[in-house]
């Protein structure tokens, strides 16, 4: 039975990962204005956008200040809405300034404000997910609440916001100007942001917590669980397994819209199938895979990325076209699975972390590992230009996307050699503990 603090916490939760999910409504639209609008190259919108995500680095930072200093009595909510305002902030200014006209910089100065509102909500989210999964499910059962249902029930709320945004973004894009989709979503924020405010984190019975501890006794908390083995060599491997393959995203929207003139429509859908697949995802691990041990989950989602990277460069070489498959076809199930399948595997994985992570530190330790995560996006995003470069990508010239997806797929593969650093818990879903290991599964 659902007790009123667990529903408070769903609501909270459900809302924040939505509109978090719907993000993807004014970033579809940002693709376009910065291709149409401000004349942007492929490698010049990937450095674009993958520096717009350097405010996500600061994630562990923004941890330990919503872990030690306390708002009118409370750490997460307050945080919540700030986020909420800082995005809101972004999205009105870029709607308004961009109808006169805006630069370059300025249009990333914006962005990179939204990206901060987001990953100090995030962190907020997540804390409030780790932290809610440690209560007792109710006074008889004393024995921790399930996190990975939560983490499922946010997945979920996250993938529909995302189907919702792809959807209309999709539909809204040919209709509308992109000022009014900036708009839209800001007026959204501004809507979560008042809502947020007038919620009591106390309603949510969250762990007491002493609101006197500094940053600095945070810091030492987070640098004690880094230094876990367990920990520590999880989050390298998962990084790194970002990190070693390069995004090569602006080139692919290029490639589709410019080179094969996929209609903005056609994405769009693309894009809901994979949040579909997301929120299937996480009905099917909720319901029959919290019992398969991370490792092989993460495993074989690594390993179905890289196929689907050698689809990709067939596809590119015309060979499902001379099977009679069209373009618009191939672009909606197999582009909008590959696109997802770069996050799905953070769901087994940050359930691991909150089952390792001790308590105290929930908040520093999720936002570390986000951080981990965005640095690696960001790094393989520069990689992917780099590698653009190098098979002589260019705006009209894509004869060399086939061998660079050759190379993104064996680059993927290569930390399964290396899995062996993903820790192999036992088989509880709701009470493990981490074994050490050496030998691979």
């Amino acid at each position: 039975m659902v007790t009123s603090s667990e529903a408070k916490i769903r609501k909270v939760l459900g809302l924040g990962y939505w509109v978090q999910g719907f993000r993807c409504f004014p970033w579809l639209a940002v693709n376009f204005f910065l291709k149409d609008g401000l004349q942007v190259d492929s490698s010049t919108l990937q450095l674009l956008l993958n520096s717009a995500n350097l405010p996500m680095v600061g994630k562990p930072l923004y941890g330990l200040v919503s872990d030690a200093i306390y708002i009118a009595g409370q750490h997460r909510i307050p945080y919540l809405a700030l986020g909420a305002f800082l995005q809101a902030v972004s999205w009105l200014a870029i709607a308004i300034l961009s109808q006169s006209g805006i630069s370059i910089s300025t249009m990333t100065l914006y962005l990179l404000l939204s990206n901060l509102g987001a990953s100090i909500a995030e962190v907020a989210n997540d804390a409030i997910v780790a932290e809610a999964g440690r209560q007792p499910a109710s006074s008889k059962n004393p024995q921790p609440s399930s996190s990975g249902e939560l983490q499922s029930f946010v997945w979920m709320a996250s993938a529909v916001g995302g189907i919702l945004g792809f959807l209309l973004g999709g539909i809204a894009i040919d209709r509308y100007a992109p000022q009014k989709m900036f708009l839209f979503y800001g007026f959204l924020l501004g809507v979560q942001f008042f809502i947020s405010i007038f919620v009591k984190e106390s309603s949510m019975n969250l762990p007491k917590r002493r609101s006197d501890v500094g940053i600095r006794e945070k810091l030492s908390e987070l640098s004690i669980a880094l230094r876990k083995p367990e920990i520590a060599y999880s989050i390298t491997w998962f990084a790194a397994s970002y990190a070693i393959s390069p995004s090569l995203t602006g080139t692919m929207f290029f490639y589709q819209t410019q080179y094969l003139n996929i209609d903005s429509s056609v994405l769009g859908i693309s894009k809901v199938f994979g949040q579909a697949a997301m929120l299937l995802w996480s009905v099917i691990y909720d319901r029959h895979l919290k019992l398969v041990t991370p490792r092989k989950l993460i495993s074989a989602i690594q390993v179905t990325m890289a196929l689907f990277m050698i689809s990709d460069a067939l596809f590119a070489n015309g060979f499902y076209r001379n099977m009679g498959l069209s373009d618009h076809f191939y672009i909606v199930i197999f582009s909008g699975l590959s696109e997802v399948l770069l996050f799905i595997k953070i769901l087994p994985f940050s359930i691991l972390v909150a089952k390792l992570c001790p308590p105290g530190c929930e908040g520093s330790l999720m936002a570390f590992v986000m951080s981990a995560i965005a640095v690696a996006l960001i790094l393989s995003g520069y990689l992917g230009i780099a590698l653009a470069s190098y098979v002589g990508i260019t705006g009209n010239d894509f004869s060399g996307l086939p061998l660079a997806l050759l190379i993104q797929a064996f680059l993927t593969l290569l930390p399964l050699y290396w899995s062996s650093c993903i820790p192999i818990l036992e088989s509880e879903p709701d009470h493990v503990k981490a074994k050490p290991s050496s030998k691979k599964e």
